[in-house]
């Protein structure tokens, strides 16, 4: 048993050592998120965002962009088509959680947090891979990331009060665990 889940896993495993790694992805979009952490949070965000792709008009389709995990964060650079802002990123420290989507298997969401003073702090960002493989890999180089940041973070004795998601990070806020494993839980927590 454990052994065939072991196998699926293998070669979407992401040590620190091998990042940054870059991802060609299609972005869906971004939603208010009203919450830091979990899949619960994610899920409508997505129906809603995904929904709205599905609707585009035949001449509009989702931008291509290569997504960057590296231990700064993520960056994300648009290829197609062409857009007068065509790169951003989100450090490390601003991202509370990543996960696979438990619907949309190819479907990869992370919560950003942008300004603490903002009516709606929370933002979920969607991103569709090519495989579910792709997404779970994904899922995986973040989580490297956030290891490494959480050990430089416990290295530095962070009397950084500035940085507000590191305690809700200790949770490790990157969600491992396969959609089939979320699913059950979704049913646990309704």
């Amino acid at each position: 048993e454990i052994m065939a889940s072991n196998t699926t896993d293998s070669d979407t495993q992401v040590n620190i050592d091998d990042l940054p790694i870059t991802f060609k992805v299609k972005y869906i979009g971004s939603e208010v998120a009203r919450g830091l952490w979990g899949i619960k949070y994610t899920r409508r965000p997505v129906d809603i965002m995904v929904g709205a792709a599905k609707n585009l008009p035949p001449n509009k389709t989702l931008p291509h962009c290569e997504l960057k995990v590296s231990t700064e964060g993520v960056s994300i650079e648009i290829l197609q088509p062409k857009a007068s802002i065509n790169n951003w990123s989100y450090p490390i420290d601003t991202i509370s959680y990543g996960v696979q989507d438990l619907v949309y298997t190819r479907v990869f969401a992370m919560i950003v947090v942008k300004d603490e003073t903002s009516v709606h702090p929370f933002e979920v960002h969607a991103f569709v891979c090519d495989s579910r493989a792709m997404a779970r890999k994904l899922t995986y180089a973040l989580a490297a990331a956030f290891q490494d940041y959480s050990r430089k973070v416990k290295e530095n004795g962070s009397d950084e009060s500035s940085d507000k998601i590191t305690p809700t990070r200790q949770k490790f806020a990157i969600d491992l665990r396969s959609p089939e494993e979320l699913a059950e839980d979704d049913e646990t927590e309704a």
